[in-house]
């Protein structure tokens, strides 16, 4: 018969080794902040699932925009860093707290509004479309345009768009959802106002919106994304690893097969460095087919 001391001793030595079991797979863990748009679009779980069934490694995404990425990485509380937001980017190692910036998607924003348009930009280039939404919103109490002002990639992107136009943007037509991408399109869509947007979240939502694509694909609204290990980070093995599966023919070619509707979401950076303003060093050598 075991004595109760004995009994004691085992289920402590129990908790021991299930405690250390824990531990040991908390650390094979990639902690990973990424923006919204790679996130809400689920492209990241399908990068995710592959690779976790490739190398056995325990991903964990963390999404809040390229601006709490930013900051996840300089306190060291991630490995790695899914961001878009070049400026930012390269400010961020400059400092010592990433390694460096590879380049392994891209795609555009999109100014999207109410059908009728009463700004009038469908076709203009975008700091254009800017300036006449501002004009038309201090005129027309209907026209409005809704901000993220969350600091995401999205948000710094929309903040030089009203550099470039010379505009400061305020006043009863200027709105500021505070909330990610998706959030922020249903807001501009209940709104009937006009928002920037990645393309590939806009298409996520788009079974569920009235709001249309007016300005599209021009030299200012090109959208990349880049890879960053945190130089902080207690896992970089793990980091360069996920990293390298992104660059690969495998990583690249799930990314330009990954769409809705007959269309991709994203496209592959891999043979597209000068098209996409990365320099040889930042981008993945080899070429894969572009979809969509």
């Amino acid at each position: 018969m075991v004595s109760l001391s004995c009994y004691v001793q085992l289920l402590f030595v129990t908790f021991l080794i299930c405690l250390l079991s824990a531990g040991g797979t908390a650390d094979e863990r990639l902690r990973v902040a990424t923006t919204t748009s790679l996130y809400d679009t689920k492209l990241l779980d399908a990068l995710e699932s592959r690779f976790e069934e490739e190398y056995g490694v325990e991903v964990d995404i963390i999404s809040g925009g390229t601006g709490f990425a930013l900051e996840q990485g300089r306190r060291g509380d991630v490995d790695l860093l899914l961001v878009h937001d070049v400026e930012r980017e390269r400010e961020f190692i400059a400092g010592g707290y990433g390694l460096e910036r590879r380049c392994f998607a891209y795609n555009y924003f999109y100014i999207v509004g109410p059908a009728d348009d009463p700004a009038g930009i469908k076709g203009r280039n975008a700091s254009e479309a800017f300036r006449m939404i501002a004009d038309a919103g201090e005129r027309d109490p209907d026209v409005r345009f809704v901000s993220r002002g969350d600091s995401s990639g999205t948000d710094a992107r929309e903040k030089q768009l009203w550099k470039s136009a010379g505009i400061e943007p305020a006043g009863r037509w200027y709105l500021e959802s505070g909330q990610g991408m998706g959030a922020t399109l249903i807001m501009a869509d209940e709104k009937r106002a006009y928002t920037l947007t990645d393309m590939s979240t806009y298409m996520a939502f788009a079974g569920n919106l009235s709001l249309v694509p007016l300005v599209t694909e021009s030299e200012e609204l090109l959208n990349v994304y880049a890879a960053i290990p945190v130089s902080a980070s207690k896992h970089l093995d793990l980091a360069e690893r996920f990293l390298e599966f992104l660059l690969s023919q495998e990583g690249q070619e799930i990314i330009a097969n990954y769409g809705m509707y007959g269309r991709a979401l994203f496209y592959p950076a891999a043979g597209r460095c000068t098209e996409i303003g990365c320099n040889e060093a930042e981008c993945p050598g080899e070429m894969v087919s572009r979809v969509g």
